[in-house]
C-alpha cells in the first residue's frame, strides 16, 4: 500500500497525532504544542507520559478498529513515537489520514529480519545473521561464530527479548527461553564506536540528518550520548550517507534512525532501525539549531525542513529508576533543588512517570559546552550528584 499525500502545510490549530504514549510521544508533544498544534495520543495507558502532555487522548488497544476510527476523525496527520503496533493499526489509520513514516517503513522496523534484509538490499554491511524460527533450525543453522547473540524478531528494545550465548551455549535452551517465537541469531561484531543518526526524509525526497551521535550503553540500555561524534570527517560524512540512503531506500516520509557500529577499520555496520526519534537525538534539544522532535513536528505538519546543524557540542546522560529511592523501597525523590543549584548549566528533564523501576527511563540530564568530552563531564557529575544524595 503507497503511503498517502502529504497534507499541508497544516497551518496552527491544526490537530496532530501520535501513536504510542511514551516520552518521545512527550517530547513530540511539547515541540508539536509550539509551533502551535494540537496533539491527540493513542495508546493503551490512560496514564501514559504522552498522555499527560497531549491535548487529547484515546484510551484503547492499538487493535480497537473503532477507536482507531475515531482517533482517524479526530486528527490531520499522525506520527508514531513506538513502533512495536500491529502493522494493521497504521495501515488502518493509513486508509484514513497520512501517517509519518508509513506502514511499509512500520513493517520493516518492527521487524529485525526485515531491517537485515532492507539494509543488505540498499548495499549496506549488516552483523552475520541466521533466522531462527523452529525447534529443527536451532540444530541444523550454518554456524555462526560465537560469541553471537539470539534476539527476538520483534518487540525487543533495551535489552529485552535477547540471550548472549558463548562458546559451548545451548542454542535451542536460549530459544526456548524467548518464548519459542522467531529470532535472529547475530554474530558479535568488533566494533571502536557505537554510533546513531536519525534521518529526517520529505515526500519530495529532501533529507536532513542529525548526527552523528556517539553512544556507550551498560546492560543494554543507553547510558551516555556525546555529540557530535568524536570520529574522522569521513566516518561522519558516510554515517550520514547510510542514515540518509535508508531512509531513502525504504521511501520512508517521516524520521528513521539507524543505529550503526564502527568497527576499528572505520566501516560503518548497520545494527537496527527506528521509524521515529531516537534517546541518543535528545541531546539535539539543547545542541542544534531544531531538534529531532522539530523536525519530526515539521515533517508531520508538512512545513519546510529546518536545520539539524549544532549550535555546540553537547552530552546526553540517562536517568534510570535506579536512581530514585522509591526503587529501594524507600521514601522520597531524588534531590532535584540540589542538583539545580549546584549544576545552573545542566538541563533537567523528567518524563512523568510515577513508577520508577530499576531500568526504567525516567529522565535524561544534558550539557552543552565547546567540546563533546566537557558536556559528557558535566551530565556525569550531575548524575553522580544524584546518586549521592
Amino acid at each position: 500500500m503507497a503511503d498517502p499525500p502529504q497534507p499541508g502545510p497544516l497551518p496552527p490549530g491544526a490537530t496532530l497525532g501520535v501513536l504510542g504514549g511514551g516520552q518521545l510521544g512527550r517530547m513530540f508533544a511539547h515541540a508539536a504544542q509550539r509551533h502551535g498544534y494540537r496533539v491527540h495520543c493513542f495508546c493503551p495507558d490512560g496514564d501514559a507520559p504522552a498522555v499527560r502532555a497531549a491535548d487529547a487522548a484515546t484510551v484503547a488497544a492499538y487493535d480497537d478498529l473503532a477507536a482507531l476510527d475515531r482517533f482517524a476523525e479526530a486528527v490531520d496527520a499522525v506520527t508514531m513515537e513506538f513502533e512495536n503496533v500491529p502493522n494493521d493499526t497504521a495501515t488502518r489509520l493509513a486508509e484514513r489520514v497520512p501517517v509519518r513514516p508509513g506502514p511499509s517503513v512500520f513493517a520493516v522496523a518492527s521487524d529485525r529480519r526485515e531491517e537485515k534484509r532492507a539494509a543488505a538490499a540498499a548495499g549496506f554491511r549488516t552483523a552475520p545473521w541466521r533466522e531462527v524460527k523452529t525447534a529443527e533450525q536451532t540444530a541444523s543453522l550454518p554456524t555462526i561464530p560465537r560469541p553471537a547473540i539470539l534476539k527476538t524478531a520483534r518487540d525487543g528494545y533495551d535489552g529485552k527479548g535477547q540471550v548472549r550465548l558463548e562458546e559451548g551455549d545451548d542454542l535451542a535452551a536460549a530459544w526456548e527461553s524467548l518464548g519459542r517465537v522467531p529470532c535472529v541469531l547475530e554474530g558479535r561484531v568488533e566494533f571502536a564506536l557505537e554510533l546513531s543518526a536519525v534521518a529526517a526524509r520529505w515526500p519530495d525526497g529532501t533529507t536532513r540528518v542529525h548526527g552523528p551521535f556517539e553512544n556507550a550503553h551498560a546492560d543494554g540500555v543507553l547510558d551516555l550520548t556525546l555529540y557530535p561524534a568524536r570520529v574522522d570527517p569521513i566516518v561522519t560524512a558516510n554515517a550520514k550517507r547510510v542514515a540518509a540512503g535508508m531512509a531513502d531506500a525504504l521511501g520512508a516520509v517521516g524520521l528513521l534512525t539507524v543505529e550503526l557500529f564502527l568497527t576499528p577499520d572505520g566501516e560503518l555496520i548497520v545494527n537496527e532501525l527506528a521509524p521515529r526519534p531516537h534517546n541518543s537525538g535528545h541531546v539535539t534539544i539543547e545542541a542544534c539549531w531544531v531538534s529531532q522532535f522539530d523536525q519530526q513536528v515539521r515533517i508531520t505538519a508538512g512545513l519546510p525542513p529546518g536545520d539539524p546543524a549544532p549550535r555546540s557540542a553537547g552530552a546526553m546522560a540517562n536517568l534510570l529508576g535506579d536512581l530514585w529511592p522509591a526503587s529501594k523501597g524507600e521514601a522520597g525523590e531524588p534531590d532535584w533543588a540540589g542538583l539545580l543549584a549546584d549544576f545552573p548549566d545542566v538541563n533537567l528533564h523528567l518524563y512523568g512517570k510515577d513508577e520508577p523501576k530499576p531500568g526504567r527511563k525516567m529522565g535524561h540530564l544534558t550539557a552543552i559546552a565547546s567540546e563533546p568530552e566537557a558536556a559528557a563531564r558535566r551530565v556525569l557529575a550531575a548524575r553522580e550528584r544524584l546518586r549521592k544524595g
